[in-house]
């Protein structure tokens, strides 16, 4: 039966409107262009070499300054010496002493002894050890990027039974948590890439097409795992008991958490370098900090009172993404994003934004990932960002990439389930 040529001229008219957004995309864009698509799977973007521009030195020492520093190495020291009166109240510490209770009995002259358990002994010695080497690592590092792939992927190579190739995974998915997912139909194309990263636990059971249904890093911060270490098991593997986890430590006390729920875990759980935490920390208050003086345009002396400069934080998605850089050759960004329509979490009920984060900061972190590359502080010039794209569809901003990318996507599936045969 013969078929009209209609909807096919419609399809290649609508091809050829959005080639022609996609130049003038990049004509407005600077120069930029895509170096390859492939439709309905993944979808990444390569930018021209610019000049590296020139940093602002005052928010480059201001960004380097770490305000809690001080009171952090009071609080190691304090752990170290067994010094947990500042930690009253912390449900790890209730359950230390609960479970390793110091043993008195009589020695065989009569004289009363305390004998402490060998398995306290063996969790205090770990305890130390992890805690200290983490506090003597804590420094600024600007090529630790180079390092991660020993750091994070041999450890996970070993696990799964393979040798630790040096080898980038092919192509990384990162899922955000924001609830502008739940207006998306990426699960099949999140779960097409070699590696997904997924954060703070979310659940995807009945969320599949959104976000898909395959995990292969669990990225957590270490107040997750804390409340994990609440159960009786230290059970913290919704994507099932093999799935690697990787941790940044929030409070140092959390290593606690640390030791008592590694002993229980098959996969692997990675603590991320503190280095690398500096890192991720850097990089988000010069972006914070940029923002504060030439967006809102409010003077510098204020910005640690309104950012609660003590606490602020980089987020856990910032640096799931970081991660990925390191050791991905492409890496693609979904559910980053926010919108007055959508919840902040997808899979929770909660709206508001915590305070200590600076989203919008980091939401321009990643479109200079995508966009300008040279923008982006600290990192070592020996690191090469690999290709990014930013699936950003419902939030403020559309990404201009990412216009173009929908509108190629639209026309293929609309082509292959209306005019193909089966």
């Amino acid at each position: 039966m013969k078929r009209s040529f209609r909807p096919l001229f419609s399809i290649l008219l609508l091809a050829v409107v959005a080639v022609t957004l996609s130049f003038q995309i990049v004509h407005h864009a600077g120069g930029s262009f895509f170096s390859s698509f492939d439709l309905g799977n993944k979808i990444f973007v390569q930018q021209q070499p610019e000049p590296r521009p020139l940093f602002n030195p005052i928010l480059l020492k201001y960004a380097a300054i770490d305000l809690a520093e001080e009171g952090l190495k009071k609080e190691i020291e304090q752990l170290l010496e067994a010094n947990f009166a500042s930690q009253r109240g912390h449900r790890t510490v209730d359950t230390w002493h609960r479970f390793h209770r110091d043993i008195r009995t009589r020695s065989s002259s009569g004289l009363s002894v305390t004998v402490r358990s060998p398995l306290f002994s063996r969790y205090w010695l770990d305890f130390r050890r992890n805690l200290n080497e983490w506090a003597r690592k804590k420094k600024f590092q600007a090529d630790i990027m180079n390092e991660l792939i020993r750091l994070v992927k041999h450890p996970i190579d070993r696990q799964n039974g393979l040798m630790g190739s040096d080898n980038k995974y092919q192509s990384c998915a990162v899922v955000g948590n924001s609830g502008i997912l739940l207006k998306s139909n990426y699960g099949a194309v999140i779960d097409s890439h070699e590696i997904v990263i997924r954060l703070n636990n979310a659940r995807i059971e009945k969320f599949e097409q959104m976000v898909g249904s395959k995990t292969n890093v669990s990225f957590i911060n270490s107040n997750i795992l804390h409340l994990c270490a609440r159960r009786e098991t230290c059970f913290c593997h919704p994507y099932g008991v093999n799935v690697p986890l990787v941790m940044y430590i929030c409070q140092p006390v959390h290593f606690l958490d640390y030791i008592i729920c590694n002993a229980s875990h098959n996969a692997s759980l990675l603590i991320t370098d503190p280095r690398f935490d500096m890192l991720c920390s850097r990089i988000v208050k010069y972006y914070s900090l940029k923002r504060f003086v030439e967006e809102l345009e409010k003077p510098l002396e204020e910005w640690a009172s309104a950012h609660d400069g003590f606490m602020f934080h980089y987020s856990s998605g910032m640096q799931a993404v970081m991660l990925a850089l390191g050791v991905c050759d492409k890496v693609s960004i979904f559910g980053f994003g926010k919108s007055a329509s959508a919840k902040h979490h997808y899979h929770t009920n909660q709206k508001a934004e915590l305070g200590l984060h600076d989203y919008e900061a980091e939401y321009a972190f990643y479109h200079d990932l995508v966009e300008n590359q040279q923008a982006i502080p600290f990192i070592s010039d020996k690191f090469k960002i690999p290709p990014v794209a930013l699936i950003f569809l419902f939030g403020k901003k559309l990404d201009p990439h990412v216009a173009v990318i929908c509108i190629f996507q639209v026309i293929y599936q609309y082509y292959m389930f209306r005019y193909v045969d089966w």
